[in-house]
Protein backbone atom coordinates (compact mmCIF):
# COMPACT_ATOMS: atom_id res chain seq x y z
CA UNK A 1 0.00 0.00 0.00
CA UNK A 2 2.76 2.30 -0.70
CA UNK A 3 0.89 4.11 -3.37
CA UNK A 4 -1.56 5.40 -0.74
CA UNK A 5 1.08 6.64 1.52
CA UNK A 6 1.86 10.25 1.32
CA UNK A 7 3.10 12.91 3.45
CA UNK A 8 1.08 15.87 4.35
CA UNK A 9 3.17 17.63 6.83
CA UNK A 10 2.87 16.54 10.41
CA UNK A 11 0.23 13.94 9.63
CA UNK A 12 1.23 10.93 7.65
CA UNK A 13 -1.42 9.32 5.54
CA UNK A 14 -1.08 5.59 5.33
CA UNK A 15 -3.35 2.50 5.40
CA UNK A 16 -4.48 3.00 8.97
CA UNK A 17 -6.23 6.19 8.07
CA UNK A 18 -8.50 4.30 5.72
CA UNK A 19 -9.30 1.73 8.39
CA UNK A 20 -9.90 4.49 10.88
CA UNK A 21 -12.14 6.26 8.40
CA UNK A 22 -14.15 3.12 7.74
CA UNK A 23 -14.37 2.43 11.47
CA UNK A 24 -15.49 5.98 12.05
CA UNK A 25 -18.20 5.73 9.40
CA UNK A 26 -19.41 2.38 10.76
CA UNK A 27 -19.48 3.81 14.26
CA UNK A 28 -21.37 6.82 12.98
CA UNK A 29 -23.88 4.56 11.18
CA UNK A 30 -24.41 2.45 14.34
CA UNK A 31 -24.79 5.56 16.46
CA UNK A 32 -27.19 7.14 13.93
CA UNK A 33 -29.22 3.95 13.64
CA UNK A 34 -29.44 2.83 17.26
CA UNK A 35 -28.10 5.37 19.73
CA UNK A 36 -29.20 8.69 18.22
CA UNK A 37 -32.93 7.71 18.06
CA UNK A 38 -32.78 6.70 21.73
CA UNK A 39 -31.12 10.00 22.66
CA UNK A 40 -33.76 11.87 20.64
CA UNK A 41 -36.54 9.89 22.37
CA UNK A 42 -35.09 10.67 25.80
CA UNK A 43 -34.61 14.32 24.88
CA UNK A 44 -38.16 14.57 23.49
CA UNK A 45 -39.54 12.82 26.56
CA UNK A 46 -37.59 15.22 28.75
CA UNK A 47 -38.87 18.13 26.67
CA UNK A 48 -42.46 16.85 26.98
CA UNK A 49 -42.00 16.39 30.75
CA UNK A 50 -40.64 19.92 31.09
CA UNK A 51 -43.51 21.28 28.95
CA UNK A 52 -46.00 19.36 31.10
CA UNK A 53 -44.38 20.69 34.28
CA UNK A 54 -44.48 24.23 32.85
CA UNK A 55 -48.14 23.73 31.96
CA UNK A 56 -48.87 22.42 35.47
CA UNK A 57 -46.92 25.30 36.98
CA UNK A 58 -48.92 27.78 34.86
CA UNK A 59 -52.17 26.09 35.89
CA UNK A 60 -51.08 26.15 39.54
CA UNK A 61 -50.12 29.82 39.20
CA UNK A 62 -53.49 30.64 37.62
CA UNK A 63 -55.27 28.72 40.40
CA UNK A 64 -53.18 30.50 43.02
CA UNK A 65 -54.04 33.86 41.47
CA UNK A 66 -57.73 32.88 41.40
CA UNK A 67 -57.53 31.80 45.06
CA UNK A 68 -55.72 35.03 45.90
CA UNK A 69 -58.39 37.11 44.17
CA UNK A 70 -61.09 35.08 45.90
CA UNK A 71 -59.37 35.54 49.27
CA UNK A 72 -58.98 39.27 48.63
CA UNK A 73 -62.67 39.49 47.69
CA UNK A 74 -63.62 37.59 50.86
CA UNK A 75 -61.35 39.83 52.90
CA UNK A 76 -62.89 42.94 51.36
CA UNK A 77 -66.36 41.52 52.00
CA UNK A 78 -65.41 40.72 55.59
CA UNK A 79 -64.08 44.25 56.02
CA UNK A 80 -67.31 45.68 54.61
CA UNK A 81 -69.33 43.43 56.90
CA UNK A 82 -67.20 44.41 59.87
CA UNK A 83 -67.55 48.08 58.99
CA UNK A 84 -71.33 47.73 58.63
CA UNK A 85 -71.45 45.97 62.01
CA UNK A 86 -69.36 48.75 63.53
CA UNK A 87 -71.59 51.38 61.91
CA UNK A 88 -74.73 49.58 63.08
CA UNK A 89 -73.30 49.29 66.60
CA UNK A 90 -72.46 53.00 66.57
CA UNK A 91 -75.95 53.88 65.38
CA UNK A 92 -77.47 51.53 67.93
CA UNK A 93 -75.34 53.01 70.69
CA UNK A 94 -76.30 56.54 69.62
CA UNK A 95 -79.96 55.57 69.46
CA UNK A 96 -79.72 53.91 72.90
CA UNK A 97 -77.97 57.01 74.24
CA UNK A 98 -80.76 59.20 72.84
CA UNK A 99 -83.44 56.91 74.28
CA UNK A 100 -81.76 56.90 77.68
CA UNK A 101 -81.39 60.68 77.57
CA UNK A 102 -85.05 61.06 76.61
CA UNK A 103 -86.14 58.66 79.36
CA UNK A 104 -83.97 60.48 81.89
CA UNK A 105 -85.44 63.83 80.84
CA UNK A 106 -88.97 62.44 81.06
CA UNK A 107 -88.21 60.90 84.46
CA UNK A 108 -86.78 64.22 85.65
CA UNK A 109 -89.88 66.05 84.38
CA UNK A 110 -92.12 63.54 86.14
CA UNK A 111 -90.10 63.88 89.34
CA UNK A 112 -90.30 67.70 89.16
CA UNK A 113 -94.04 67.52 88.41
CA UNK A 114 -94.62 65.08 91.26
CA UNK A 115 -92.59 67.27 93.61
CA UNK A 116 -94.54 70.34 92.47
CA UNK A 117 -97.84 68.54 93.02
CA UNK A 118 -96.70 67.32 96.41
CA UNK A 119 -95.56 70.81 97.40
CA UNK A 120 -98.86 72.24 96.20
CA UNK A 121 -100.80 69.58 98.10
CA UNK A 122 -98.74 70.23 101.24
CA UNK A 123 -99.25 73.99 100.81
CA UNK A 124 -103.00 73.50 100.44
CA UNK A 125 -102.95 71.24 103.50
CA UNK A 126 -100.96 73.88 105.40
CA UNK A 127 -103.43 76.58 104.33
CA UNK A 128 -106.36 74.42 105.46
CA UNK A 129 -104.56 73.70 108.71
CA UNK A 130 -103.79 77.38 109.26
CA UNK A 131 -107.41 78.30 108.47
CA UNK A 132 -108.64 75.70 110.94
CA UNK A 133 -106.19 77.03 113.54
CA UNK A 134 -107.25 80.60 112.82
CA UNK A 135 -110.89 79.58 113.06
CA UNK A 136 -110.26 77.92 116.42
CA UNK A 137 -108.32 80.95 117.64
CA UNK A 138 -111.05 83.31 116.44
CA UNK A 139 -113.69 81.24 118.19
CA UNK A 140 -111.66 81.14 121.36
CA UNK A 141 -110.94 84.87 121.21
CA UNK A 142 -114.54 85.66 120.45
CA UNK A 143 -115.72 83.53 123.33
CA UNK A 144 -113.39 85.37 125.63
CA UNK A 145 -114.41 88.77 124.32
CA UNK A 146 -118.11 88.07 124.22
CA UNK A 147 -118.09 85.81 127.16
CA UNK A 148 -120.48 83.28 125.79
CA UNK A 149 -120.43 80.36 123.44
CA UNK A 150 -121.92 80.90 120.03
CA UNK A 151 -124.38 78.52 118.54
CA UNK A 152 -123.53 76.60 115.29
CA UNK A 153 -124.81 79.04 112.62
CA UNK A 154 -123.41 82.14 114.35
CA UNK A 155 -120.19 80.34 114.99
CA UNK A 156 -119.87 79.34 111.32
CA UNK A 157 -120.72 82.86 110.11
CA UNK A 158 -118.12 84.40 112.42
CA UNK A 159 -115.43 81.94 111.27
CA UNK A 160 -116.08 82.58 107.59
CA UNK A 161 -115.95 86.35 108.08
CA UNK A 162 -112.70 86.11 110.05
CA UNK A 163 -111.08 83.86 107.43
CA UNK A 164 -112.03 86.30 104.68
CA UNK A 165 -110.50 89.17 106.63
CA UNK A 166 -107.29 87.24 107.28
CA UNK A 167 -107.10 86.10 103.66
CA UNK A 168 -107.53 89.67 102.41
CA UNK A 169 -104.69 90.86 104.64
CA UNK A 170 -106.91 93.15 106.62
CA UNK A 171 -106.86 91.79 110.16
CA UNK A 172 -108.84 94.75 111.57
CA UNK A 173 -112.19 93.73 110.17
CA UNK A 174 -114.98 96.10 109.10
CA UNK A 175 -115.97 97.35 112.50
CA UNK A 176 -112.81 98.59 114.17
CA UNK A 177 -110.88 100.19 111.28
CA UNK A 178 -113.08 103.08 110.13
Amino acid sequence: MPYLAGEAGVVTIDGTVVVELITFLLMLAVLARYVYPEIVKVAEARQRAIAEQLKQAETARAEAEAHLKEAEAKLADARRSAQSVIDAAGKSAEQLRQELRTKAEEEAKRAVENARKQIEAERDQAIRSVRAEVADLVVTATEKVIGETLDGPKHRQLIERSIKEVASGDGRGRQGGS
